[in-house]
């Protein structure tokens, strides 16, 4: 099967959503059921979970954790909720996550492509929301993304599908978000080696951290989110002067708080000579948090092209994986 890029991948980013939406089912699981969930994935598989904690934050009864490791938290029980997500199937980490739930007695349901943990799942009786063949997983996360949200709207007995299928008509009007992603990077073409300091709310955060690792496996470019209010405490007390970093505002709008630091950030750092681009949400809806991330997803592809980098390919992380085989 041949390999989709990123640039096709993006262009159909809406078939991926739709993909979600047509071969979803009801898992029969109740928000009852359970005292906390638990989302483990890692990378491009684990993201979704991150986004779809934050969406859930005002939504959800139950505490909602994302891990991204070997081992689930101590409080892991027969009465947690597990969603497992890898592409593959073959993430060393989300198997031996799976193989605990599985030893705890938790509930659990399975996203992925096939490898082990679809053949774990078939033999366990898990359920398996498939995704298809042919993307990196870091360009799947359309995928992931909306079935960890249809997931956890049935959980919460909640109606969001109608909203993900109304963000469908976002993606008639792609051009334009590829020409904010070309903005973005002619604003900060005379410095694309500098480092990207992605500056967030905690209803970003998630988008931010997905930004990011899009900069740094497609681009190879550094790149590290900083969290308002808690930046403000700290990080905050660095900016003095001219600073080698390219500065991205992604603001929520929801905390008129907020929206001041960010404010008064901007001017700190614009008066010493640094560049700040404000790619704020209008509201804090699904439409809004994919538009943000398919605008990022390409700017991250620009940025590589720019710089020369190949976007497909992921050497270290690739001798990680060969390396760890050995281990």
């Amino acid at each position: 099967m041949s390999i989709i890029t990123h640039e096709s991948a993006l262009e159909n980013f809406n078939h991926q959503i739709q993909f979600a939406l047509d071969h979803s089912s009801p898992h029969g699981f109740s928000h009852s059921q359970f005292n906390n969930i638990v989302i483990a994935g890692l990378g491009g598989s684990g993201i979704g979970g991150r986004i779809v904690k934050t969406i859930f934050s005002n939504k959800s009864s139950l505490p909602i954790e994302v891990i991204s490791d070997y081992s689930l938290p101590s409080y892991t029980s027969k009465n947690t909720f597990v969603i497992l997500s890898s592409y593959s199937g073959t993430t060393e980490e989300t198997l031996a996550m799976y193989q605990q739930a599985k030893s705890l007695g938790c509930q659990m349901v399975c996203i992925t492509s096939g490898g082990e943990l679809l053949e774990l799942a078939t033999k366990d009786q898990v359920k398996t929301y498939m995704v298809e063949l042919g993307y990196q997983p870091r360009m799947a996360l359309g995928f992931s993304l909306s079935y960890n949200i249809l997931i956890l709207s049935e959980l919460f007995n909640l109606s969001l599908r109608t909203e993900l299928e109304g963000v469908l008509s976002f993606y008639n009007d792609i051009e334009s978000m590829k020409t904010k992603a070309k903005e973005m990077i002619e604003f900060f073409s005379p410095y694309p080696d500098n480092k990207f300091t992605i500056v967030t709310d905690n209803q970003t955060e998630a988008i931010g951290v997905r930004f990011c690792q899009q900069i740094q496996e497609n681009a190879k470019t550094e790149a590290f989110v900083n969290v308002l209010p808690e930046a403000n405490h700290n990080v905050f007390e660095t900016y003095y002067g001219e600073l080698s970093s390219n500065f991205i505002f992604i603001n929520s709008n929801t905390n008129d708080r907020n929206n001041g630091r960010f404010a008064y950030l901007k001017k700190l750092l614009v008066d010493t000579n640094n560049k700040v681009y404000e790619l704020p949400l209008q509201n804090y809806s699904l439409m809004e948090i994919y538009k943000c991330i398919h605008i990022t997803d390409w700017f991250s592809i620009y940025l590589s092209n720019q710089k020369g980098k190949d976007n497909m390919s992921v050497p270290n992380i690739m001798g990680l994986k060969g390396f760890l085989k050995t281990f």
